[in-house]
C-alpha cells in the first residue's frame, strides 16, 4: 500500500511540473512583420524537438515564406485548404536533410486551427525542415483528414500566439499556381 501511494504522488508530482512547465516560443521576425510561434515540447514532442534543433543548428537562417494556399488558387484539389508554407525551400534541399517519424494529431492531440503551425511532408515520415501556419480551421490536415490521400494528416506541433495579422499578409501576396512571386523573407527565426 505505501508503495502505491509513493508512486501515485510521484505521477502527481510529475503531471504537475509538465503542467507547469512553460513552452518555448520562438519569434520569426519577417519582411512583413513579426510572428511569435509557441512549441509544444510536451504534447509533440518528436515534431517540436526537430523544429527547436533545426533552429539551433541554423538550418533555418536564410528561411523564407514561399508558398500559400488559398480558397482561390487549388482549383484541381478537391479538398481545400489554407496555409502559408515556410522553411529552407532550395539551399540546402530539404530532401537532404534526414526526416523524422510520424507524428499524427491522433497521437499528439493537437488540432490545425487557425494559427497552428506544422511540418509539410510527402509520405508519412519524409518530414524534415518545410512548416506551414494553418489560416482558419483545417480538420481536413488532422489524423483521418482527406488533404492527403493516406489519411495520416499532418504533425502539428504549436500555435502562433501573435502574428497573425502577418500570417494573413503573407496567405494574400501575389502567388503563381501558390509559389509566392516574391518570397517573404524570415530575416530572424530564435527563441524568445
Amino acid at each position: 500500500m505505501r508503495k502505491a501511494i509513493i508512486f501515485f504522488i510521484t505521477v502527481i508530482v510529475i503531471t504537475c511540473q509538465a503542467a507547469a512547465q512553460s513552452l518555448p516560443r520562438v519569434k520569426m521576425q519577417t519582411s512583413l512583420g513579426e510572428i511569435i510561434v509557441e512549441i509544444d515540447t510536451i504534447n509533440a514532442p518528436v515534431t517540436a524537438n526537430n523544429f527547436l534543433k533545426h533552429l539551433d543548428t541554423n538550418t533555418y537562417e536564410n528561411a523564407l515564406f514561399y508558398r500559400v494556399v488559398r480558397m482561390d488558387n487549388q482549383p484541381n484539389n478537391d479538398v481545400k485548404i489554407e496555409v502559408i508554407q515556410g522553411g529552407i525551400y532550395t539551399e540546402p534541399r530539404f530532401e537532404s536533410i534526414k526526416p523524422i517519424a510520424h507524428e499524427t494529431t491522433e497521437t499528439s492531440g493537437l488540432k490545425h486551427l487557425d494559427g497552428t503551425i506544422s511540418m509539410a511532408r510527402m509520405e508519412p515520415g519524409t518530414a524534415s525542415t518545410e512548416f506551414f501556419i494553418c489560416v482558419g480551421n483545417q480538420p481536413e490536415l488532422d489524423f483521418g483528414g482527406k488533404r492527403n490521400p493516406d489519411g495520416q494528416g499532418f504533425a502539428a506541433f504549436g500555435q502562433v500566439v501573435e502574428g497573425m495579422d502577418v500570417v494573413r499578409k503573407i496567405q494574400q501576396q501575389n502567388d503563381n499556381q501558390q509559389t509566392l512571386v516574391e518570397k517573404v523573407k524570415i530575416k530572424e527565426m530564435r527563441l524568445q
